[in-house]
């Protein structure tokens, strides 16, 4: 054998035995690897359930109960979902452009006018004059509204051949809904109300959520309008009992162990809130009505349902993240349930997505137990530090300081954890804007049961307990009483220092647009000049 035959057998071998030591060590790092990522997850999630915590998804899943006692598989509810009746008081266009700079809404109700029925008997009488503006084009150098003045249709909604009070005919618009509010009404005397879901899928069972919360919001938003309506017309006690239906709705969702339905709950509550606060600053209810209100908003507490859904959600993620374990999703895009149509991606989103699959086969089983400890590890300091439950506070500069923690922190064995690691800072100031929403309401309401007899606002809310209140809500933000005032023309302000977590004095912020600015100024509660 000539010398160039055995300095090429002897590099083959090198080449072989190089490849053969480098498959050794990969073998050797996936083996540690996964030892060491399952060794130290198993360790972590022992110690958590030492401790009373449940990390099973199973744990949290609502108890199956009969049809005929479930809200939601109510025939009216079904059809509803289904689209086979409608709960929408408007059509095609969107309902009536409201003008954000004279009726600014926003927290806590501060409002500058009370809303406007003509605006819906316009819209109910005359459809054509009605438009929504649906975007912003450039014309002429200049960015315009894009005005669609398409009709919504008319022939579904009864009209009054002469003009009325704007109630009526609001009222007589609305009224073909009347047998289905009704059926509602009747279908939550059931004593269940579990939305029935394969909650096998895990977070994909979520999705299938979605039309269903749609519908409730939907309701929502037509018991508002007929309260308003109600209202306007003396029809005080229609208008109670469409509120605590209203209420009823976000209670539905109690049991639902997402945190997309507590964002919708959330969403419910503050719509069913504003008519609360127009008709207090107009005095139009009685005594026993205003009781009957405040046991109503006494049962919602969304401080008692943070352990559940903080507790869901990392059942929930940890099993996620095990199914990506053992399935490595084919596509990137597998990793979001909202992504309908792969077919649809873009080249290089196509691309994306292989890379992220070859990645998600390479990734060692052991970074995937990471992942889980590390979702488990994120809510755990974000649950210390985001509410105390027990004395219904929440931290805004924890919060904010736990979150450029927690983004500064994604690695290989953390980045799935972060993928799908919900935005808990939201979550918490959403939390704490609508339950310090409740808790002025309920302020509210004895201050105005304490009008009812004095003829006055008190000077102090202390004289409100404990003939009006229990006791005194203490404001959500530092625990401290809520901050009140009475004024020279007899009104008062009530408000929560808010998120910048400083006394402004009442004072609300606003942007441009007229919405309120969350991140600034003071939460108030207070009523229009007279």
């Amino acid at each position: 054998m000539n010398e160039t035959k055995k300095s090429g057998w002897r590099w083959l071998r090198r080449l072989l035995v190089g490849g053969a030591i480098f498959a050794t060590l990969i073998a050797i790092f996936y083996t540690e690897e996964d030892w060491r990522g399952r060794r130290a997850w198993e360790n972590y999630k022992r110690e958590l359930e030492a401790k009373g915590e449940k990390l099973d998804w199973q744990a949290f899943v609502p108890p199956s109960v009969p049809d005929d006692q479930n809200f939601f598989t109510a025939p009216v509810f079904s059809n509803i979902v289904n689209e086979k009746s409608s709960m929408t008081p408007y059509g095609n266009d969107g309902g009536p452009d409201f003008n954000a700079n004279t009726n600014a809404v926003g927290y806590a109700i501060y409002r500058e006018r009370f809303s406007d029925l003509k605006i819906w008997q316009d819209y109910f009488r005359k459809p054509a004059n009605i438009h929504a503006i649906v975007g912003l084009v450039m014309t002429n150098g200049a960015f315009v509204d894009r005005t669609n003045y398409a009709n919504h249709e008319t022939a579904g909604f009864p009209i009054a051949s002469r003009p009325q009070t704007p109630a009526k005919d609001v009222l007589l618009a609305l009224s073909k809904f009347d047998s289905a509010v009704e059926e509602l009404r009747q279908a939550s005397q059931r004593p269940y109300a579990n939305v029935p879901l394969n909650y096998e899928d895990g977070f994909g069972s979520a999705s299938k959520l979605l039309p269903v919360l749609a519908t409730l919001k939907r309701c929502t938003q037509l018991l508002q309008l007929r309260v308003q309506a109600e209202l306007a017309d003396g029809q005080n006690d229609e208008a109670l009992a469409d509120i605590k239906l209203l209420f009823y709705l976000t209670g539905s969702l109690h049991t639902s162990p997402f945190l997309i339905s507590h964002l919708v709950r959330i969403a419910i509550v503050a719509i069913g809130i504003e008519p609360i606060w127009e008709s207090l600053a107009k005095h139009q209810w009685t005594d026993e009505q205003l009781v009957e209100l405040d046991v109503a908003l006494s049962k919602i507490n969304f401080f008692a349902d943070h352990q559940l859904i903080i507790r869901s959600e990392l059942a929930f993620s940890i099993a996620q993240i095990d199914n990506w374990r053992q399935q490595r999703p084919l596509t990137q895009a597998s990793f979001d349930s909202n992504i309908a149509d792969y077919q649809n991606h873009s080249f290089w989103e196509k691309i994306g997505n292989a890379i992220g699959a070859i990645g998600t086969h390479l990734t060692p089983s052991g970074w995937f137990y990471l992942n889980e400890m590390a979702m488990a590890q994120i809510h755990q300091d974000w649950d210390s530090k985001m509410i105390d439950v027990g004395q219904m506070i929440v931290f805004p500069k924890k919060i904010q300081q736990a979150n450029l923690s927690t983004d500064k922190q994604a690695r290989p064995w953390n980045i799935f954890a972060h993928q799908i690691l919900p935005a808990l800072g939201a979550y918490a100031r959403k939390t704490a804007q609508i339950q310090g929403q409740i808790d002025l309401t309920r302020t509210a309401i004895a201050l105005e049961r304490y009008r009812l007899i004095h003829g006055n606002y008190p000077e102090t809310l202390e004289v409100l307990t404990p003939q009006f209140m229990e006791k005194i809500p203490r404001d959500v933000i530092n625990g401290e009483p809520l901050h009140y005032r009475l004024e020279s023309n007899g009104q008062f302000v009530l408000y929560s220092v808010g998120w910048n977590e400083k006394d402004d004095g009442g004072q609300v912020v606003l942007g441009q647009n007229g919405a309120v600015k969350f991140f600034e100024g003071d939460w108030v509660w207070q009523y229009p000049p007279k």
